[in-house]
């Protein structure tokens, strides 16, 4: 789907204002689909930054053609080291608000407006993105991936005090209080738990509103394996016993 324009309003704040918004995408081997995801958060009207975590593909090159902000980092490093370079080129800018999607196409652009719609009336510091909030966007959920979702919340939930209806939903809003206060250290997926303590340390207030995810063949293939799970809780138990 294409993405609501935005207001012009807010499209007319300038970099470093708390209303600009910029809408930030770690990519790795996306180049079959950047495009054509990249393509309607400009035409919206949205500061668009991609962070290519040194993909091998045309990922980069393809960027090279669209009115936006690319990053490439030298070495793979993960999804959560992608996400803290998009925060801190916003930060060197001044701040704004932070919209983080997929790279993917999972994430549906014309959601952005409702996500950022807490911290614009002032009720959150941070909105996260979640599948299970609506029984038609929980349906899309393959059946497998719900059962580990779900244990990802308690888990999560127990690690950090932060209960969740979908942790680990890469769809999230920042405020620009919430980008200067969270700083991530979790290279990989962990940094969906991760960002959870620097809310709680950090007191920031948080709300959920419903996102659908799609689930496309794409998609699917470039998704984590099941056992990843495994790593990520063991990355995130070892953080905790030597922090």
């Amino acid at each position: 789907m294409d993405a609501q324009r935005i207001p012009d309003d807010l499209k007319e704040a300038r970099p470093g204002e708390a209303s600009a918004i910029y809408v930030v995408l770690p990519a790795y081997n996306e180049g079959r689909v950047i495009a054509e995801n990249v393509r309607p958060l400009i035409e919206a009207g949205y500061k668009v930054v991609v962070v290519d975590d040194c993909s091998t593909d045309q990922t980069w090159e393809i960027l090279g053609r669209f009115p936006l902000a690319r990053i490439r980092h030298g070495t793979n490093l993960g999804a959560g080291a992608a996400a803290e370079t998009g925060m801190q080129y916003v930060r060197r800018l001044g701040g704004g608000i932070v919209v983080q999607m997929d790279a993917d196409g999972q994430h549906d652009p014309s959601e952005i407006p409702s996500m950022i719609e807490p911290i614009l009336a002032g009720r959150a510091d941070i909105v996260f993105g979640s599948r299970f909030l609506r029984k038609a966007h929980l349906l899309q959920v393959p059946p497998a991936k719900r059962v580990l979702l779900r244990g990802g919340r308690i888990f999560s939930g127990l690690l950090s005090g932060v209960w969740l209806s979908d942790t680990h939903n890469g769809y999230r809003a920042l405020s620009n209080k919430a980008l200067f206060a969270i700083h991530l250290r979790e290279n990989g997926f962990a940094h969906c738990t991760e960002i959870l303590d620097e809310v709680r340390r950090a007191s920031l207030r948080y709300a959920e509103v419903p996102t659908a995810v799609r689930y496309t063949d794409y998609s699917r293939a470039k998704g984590q394996p099941i056992w990843n799970a495994f790593n990520i809780a063991l990355d995130l138990i070892l953080r905790k016993l030597f922090q």
